[in-house]
């Protein structure tokens, strides 16, 4: 988003110079970059609150001071009586339409506006959308302008499976798919919500009658159709991060001053529909727990002096103001209280831990690792917070993601969902593990590390174990063979519930790493000169395709060639290769060799064609070879 400086000064009551303004901006979270005289904002989602003039300088006014710059029309308003169905609610629970009417249009704008072309750099296109551009630079929030004299009958909107061309204002065509919100009239649909408008109801540099659409839409609702349908929009950027519900009658008397400025008005109606009131969201004043989790000690009267310069109403309470949607708790107001004071400002403290690392744990861990990846498992590091509430689980009070609010109490959960992953990338063995620590609150909190590990799919990639299944008496052999006592307990997981198609059975092991006894780990041993680093390698999102060759080899001494040729194969798309079947006829000499070699693209999905180009470039060396064929080639 692009700000420029001298409209940005315009709305506090001090002036600072650039370098202070960007030093401010800065400790307020907001990252920018700036080119002459413009800001070049990049603000994280969830301070959609931000997205405009008015936003910025309301975070800025704790420094600077506010300035009653903006004007708006404070004459009454006539209502419009006007045809409008809501069919989904939910979706948007507040809109308002605004009729106006002019004596004539014009190209010739107030300073104010003008600057906003010249200095932003944005093209001109008609009076009324001109006005719409500059309103939501201004405030935040989008509007949408209908020619009126297009707009006969009665207007809904909805949200529905589409499968319907859109012509947009641009002139472009699209197809609109699966769920869209939208706005449509007479079974045409003039507008894709929150996104942009229709060819068929737009505005012109003639229109002298238009109805202003100003909406509330659920986030939710907007995520993920501009880039879908590939149209850039400054609405969507908008309405995706959340707009301020309450703001309707200001921007749209906004919009009314700079059109009086401009121009003769004929006459002005507005009509707003809602259809739920905003939950007004209420805090107690709790200064301790704002010190507590600042380690600060700020008084009373200084934090409410804060929130009130940021916007927030106190009383008995703190009142969440209507645009702020990312303040829930306490914990989101020391964030803000912290961003004032400057997080280089609060003074850092070392943090005493009073649990000792145990030495023990770390080195059975570590052993414990070497022995599994020595025996073809993998290591798999998950995400230590779940949606998933036990009992005995404890809840963070500010999680980064709100929806994984808890600690794992088990690893079972995520290795599942490693499992799964792998299996839907056509991985036919699987074998995993996890070392990580779990918490606890009963009786008291408690930090336990833990062993898991999962297996399904073939034993291995080789004739002998290809035709055989990774299951418990594997997993017995493995870890529990040559000692007096079993103390790994194997579980089968069902796969009823998982959401998978797969037939093989899971199995798993999950264990306290303090509760193995001494003697598993009396034959390990941690061979560093052996240990290879293998860098990571994204797992590619295409898919992966198999072929199988059965090489006819009429001299067995011409085995470990055909071995040696396919070995050497270097190429991208040959992820794996590997023998599944071995006969040797010890009367004729004669040998089958059955190999699997395994395709797959990092960058796309390969046709039939694509593998038939491989597999030639691949057989033909073997093939030359006297004595070497395929049956059926």
């Amino acid at each position: 988003m692009k700000i420029a400086y001298q409209h940005l000064i315009k709305h506090l009551a001090d002036k600072p110079s650039k370098e202070l303004l960007s030093k401010k901006l800065f400790q307020l979270g907001h990252e920018h970059e700036i080119d002459n005289d413009i800001f070049d904002m990049e603000l994280t989602p969830n301070r959609g609150d931000c997205l405009s003039l008015f936003g910025l300088s309301r975070d800025l006014n704790i420094f600077f001071g506010k300035s009653d710059y903006i004007n708006i029309y404070e004459e009454p308003i006539e209502e419009l009586k006007f045809d409008f169905e809501n069919r989904s609610p939910l979706d948007c629970p507040k809109v308002s339409f605004m009729e106006i009417e002019i004596e004539d249009t014009t190209d010739v704008y107030q300073p104010y506006l003008e600057e906003f072309f010249s200095i932003i750099g944005n093209k001109k296109t008609n009076f009324f959308t001109d006005i719409s551009n500059f309103v939501s630079y201004e405030l935040g929030q989008p509007t949408h302008c209908f020619d009126r004299e297009t707009i006969n009958g009665k207007l809904i909107f909805e949200k529905k499976e589409c499968n319907a061309n859109f012509k947009t204002l641009l002139n472009t065509n699209i197809n609109l798919t699966n769920l869209n919100c939208i706005f449509s009239l007479e079974n045409e649909i003039i507008s894709l919500a929150g996104i942009m408008g229709g060819a068929s109801t737009a505005c012109s540099k003639a229109t002298k009658k238009v109805l202003v659409e100003c909406a509330y839409f659920k986030p939710e609702s907007i995520i993920g159709k501009s880039i879908k349908y590939n149209l850039i929009s400054d609405a969507a950027h908008k309405f995706e991060r959340g707009v301020d519900f309450g703001c309707h009658e200001k921007v749209l008397r906004r919009f009314v001053r700079i059109v009086k400025d401009h121009t003769k008005i004929k006459s002005i109606k507005l009509k707003s529909f809602s259809y739920k009131d905003h939950k007004n969201i209420s805090i107690p004043i709790n200064v301790n727990k704002i010190n507590k989790v600042l380690g600060t000690d700020i008084k009373e009267d200084d934090y409410l002096t804060y929130l009130k310069n940021l916007g927030f109403e106190v009383t008995s309470e703190i009142k969440v103001p209507t645009y702020r949607h990312d303040i829930k708790t306490n914990n989101d107001l020391a964030e803000e209280i912290a961003r004032v004071i400057g997080y280089d400002n609060i003074k850092s403290v070392p943090i005493k831990l009073k649990r000792e690392i145990d030495n023990k744990n770390e080195n059975r861990s570590a052993l414990l690792g070497a022995f599994l990846i020595k025996n073809g498992f993998f290591e798999v590091i998950n995400y230590p917070f779940t949606s998933t509430k036990e009992e005995e689980s404890i809840n963070i009070d500010n999680p980064l993601d709100s929806n994984r609010k808890n600690f794992r109490t088990s690893l079972k959960d995520s290795l599942i969902e490693n499992l799964l992953y792998n299996e839907r990338r056509q991985k036919d063995m699987i074998k995993l593990f996890e070392i990580s620590d779990i918490y606890t609150k009963y009786p008291e909190i408690n930090q336990q590390k833990m062993l898991g590990i999962i297996v399904s799919g073939r034993l291995g990639n080789n004739y002998d174990d290809f035709s055989k299944k990774l299951d418990d008496k594997y997993l017995l052999s493995l870890l529990n063979e040559g000692h007096e006592k079993g103390f790994f307990e194997i579980i089968e997981i069902p796969r009823d519930g998982l959401n998978t198609k797969k037939k093989e059975k899971i199995y798993y092991i999950e264990t306290p790493i303090e509760l193995i006894p001494d003697s598993f780990f009396s034959e390990l041993s941690l061979d560093k000169k052996n240990t290879n680093f293998i860098n990571y390698k994204p797992v590619s999102d295409f898919p992966s395709s198999s072929r199988d060759f059965s090489f006819s080899i009429n001299n067995s001494a011409l085995v470990e060639k055909v071995i040696d040729i396919l070995d050497a194969i270097s190429d991208e798309v040959v992820k794996d290769l590997f023998i599944f079947d071995f006969y040797q006829n010890d009367k004729t000499k004669t040998v089958k060799l059955g190999y699997r070699i395994i395709f797959q693209s990092d960058k796309k999905t390969l046709s039939d064609a694509d593998i038939n180009k491989k597999v030639e470039d691949i057989l033909n060396p073997i093939l030359k070879i006297d004595g070497v064929s395929i049956p059926g080639m």
